[in-house]
């Protein structure tokens, strides 16, 4: 008896769409990767310049108060994240993002009004709210979308969205409060001003979510267990080793993330006003440079890492991406100066680590993630992800004020080193998800 052919996959670009499908549903996709990471790299770069000229807030004392402060973010994003990912299963991927773009942007426009430590707590808080509820569907969201021979490449593509998004921070947001204020505005009105254009971004986004993206998969409307057993599944689904291991380097690739975000800013700000002369508007433009150098490699680079994690053994992809991770962070030990020349070869290890940690990370989840909990998973490989954030914030805080500005970097260097070691003792025992029915079936 003969049977018919399965339909041969639409493309998107380089990459190999699921039945169902749409074009417009991945230039949403990579668009909210672009604006996602623009938000989640704004504020925390930004707030040195916050602390400083709305607060008044001693340079001796922000780093505790960032640390502290991001750790406080993370609590939110602890208790929310894996919340977000089993809800999604249930009620579908597009509400679930869209509402996390309008949370932000309504945290970002009330952020400037922001008088005391507890309103900047309150703020943060919010805010971490809804970047839970993004970083969740972003990874979910592709692995619905793209077939799992081509999530290398889809989360290269991502990976670019995401460095197009760091690179619009650091080169037009970060320099908006200087340009507001080489204008004639105030403290005040600078900060005002950009923040609430960040916020129409965010805003503008939550709408494109839901023109955009498609709400629930064919497998998600089958969808009829309830939300605690899709919750309590997604733990249960460590038992695999390649998640396990998934777990453990998105531990480690959301922590790197924290750690360039909350402290390589505040590394150089509070050095180039303390030791260099520098005005903190102008050591915040540095600051943005040498991170957007960073971010650029990132962008270079992601492309070619997403291919290379399509051709190899994706725990191999894991091994040498946290690999990267150790040397670039342990490299900031060989630094005096964070404005001289040495920090440029640092930005550069650190953003390819970056990267790649967050690619090799990603595709192994979405490999290893059954498709009917597929959400829950995530949730709970973004919920690793959010303690890692927690342990690079709160501990990063204290290494910071009370040893040195390197410590936070060094301390998510060993974590990288352990995460190699598990790496090459488990890598023989992963045994890849079968996808096939996926590709047929379809959405």
């Amino acid at each position: 008896m003969m049977t018919n052919p399965a339909p041969t996959p639409r493309k998107f670009g380089p990459v190999r769409m699921m039945p169902g499908i749409t074009v417009k549903n991945m230039v949403v996709y990579y668009i909210s990767t672009i604006t996602a990471l623009m938000m989640f790299t704004f504020l925390p770069q930004v707030q040195p310049f916050l602390l400083t000229e709305l607060l008044a807030i001693p340079e001796s004392e922000q780093g505790v108060i960032s640390g502290n402060l991001a750790l406080f973010a993370e609590i939110v994003i602890l208790f929310s994240i894996g919340g977000w990912g089993t809800l999604s299963d249930k009620v579908g991927r597009k509400f679930v993002t869209a509402v996390g773009f309008l949370i932000m942007g309504v945290a970002l426009f009330l952020y400037p009004s922001v008088t005391s430590i507890p309103q900047l707590y309150l703020f943060r808080g919010f805010f971490a709210l809804g970047s839970s509820s993004i970083t969740t569907m972003m990874a979910t969201v592709i692995a619905d979308y793209v077939i799992n021979d081509d999530r290398g490449k889809a989360a290269g593509l991502q990976g670019i969205g995401n460095g197009i998004g760091a690179i619009l921070t650091v080169f037009v947001a970060l320099q908006l409060p200087k340009i507001f204020m080489d204008g004639g505005a105030s403290a005040l009105q600078a900060t005002q001003r950009t923040f609430w254009l960040v916020a129409v971004v965010a805003t503008i986004s939550a709408v494109l979510m839901v023109i955009g993206l498609q709400s629930r998969t064919k497998r998600q409307k089958e969808q009829k267990k309830s939300i605690w057993q899709i919750s309590k599944e997604g733990f249960d689904a460590a038992k695999d080793p390649g998640i396990a291991l998934a777990y453990m380097a998105a531990f480690v690739s959301r922590g790197d993330l924290a750690i360039v975000g909350t402290f390589f800013s505040l590394w150089i700000v509070t050095y180039g006003t303390a030791e260099a002369g520098l005005t903190t508007a102008e050591a915040l433009a540095r600051s943005g440079i040498i991170i957007g150098i960073s971010q650029l490699v990132s962008l270079l680079t992601a492309p070619i890492f997403g291919i290379m994690a399509d051709r190899m053994n994706r725990v191999t992809a894991v091994i040498i991406a946290v690999s990267i991770s150790a040397i670039g962070y342990g490299s900031t030990l060989l630094v005096d100066d964070p404005t001289g020349g040495i920090i440029f070869l640092c930005a550069v290890l650190i953003g390819l680590g970056e990267i790649s940690g967050v690619i090799a990370s990603g595709v192994l989840i979405a490999q290893q993630a059954p498709s009917e909990i597929r959400g829950s998973v995530i949730g709970i490989f973004s919920l690793c992800g959010a303690v890692g954030i927690m342990v690079a914030t709160g501990v990063g805080g204290q290494l910071f004020d009370t040893w040195k500005p390197q410590g936070p970097f060094v301390l998510f260097s060993i974590f990288s080193v352990i995460v190699v070691i598990v790496g090459l003792v488990i890598r023989d025992k992963v045994v890849p998800l079968n996808e096939s029915a996926d590709a047929v079936g379809g959405h």
